[in-house]
């Protein structure tokens, strides 16, 4: 009896650190303080890392801005003169 195909994401798709870097479109320096600092999980077989892009991708949707929480990037100039709606 033949097995039943398994939906493609059933298996584990992984990443370089180059290649997990240019796909978050970050230096490796990064990724790897990223990873250091326990925001992205990676794994070490041997002397190499590698990363899930499963949860690559979950990095980037964790890291969207939430609209309304980057007025503090753009504050109104000194001395009133912006006019606000």
């Amino acid at each position: 009896m033949a097995s039943s195909p398994e939906p493609e994401d059933a298996g584990i798709v992984w990443l370089s650190t180059a290649d997990a870097a240019l796909r978050l479109g970050i230096t490796p320096r990064t990724l790897y303080r990223f990873i250091d600092e326990g925001q992205l999980p990676a794994y070490r077989f041997g002397r190499v890392i590698r990363l899930q892009q499963r949860e690559v991708d979950e990095f980037i949707q964790r890291s969207r801005i939430q609209p309304g929480t980057l007025e503090h990037l753009y504050p109104e100039p000194a001395g009133g003169l912006g006019v606000r709606d």
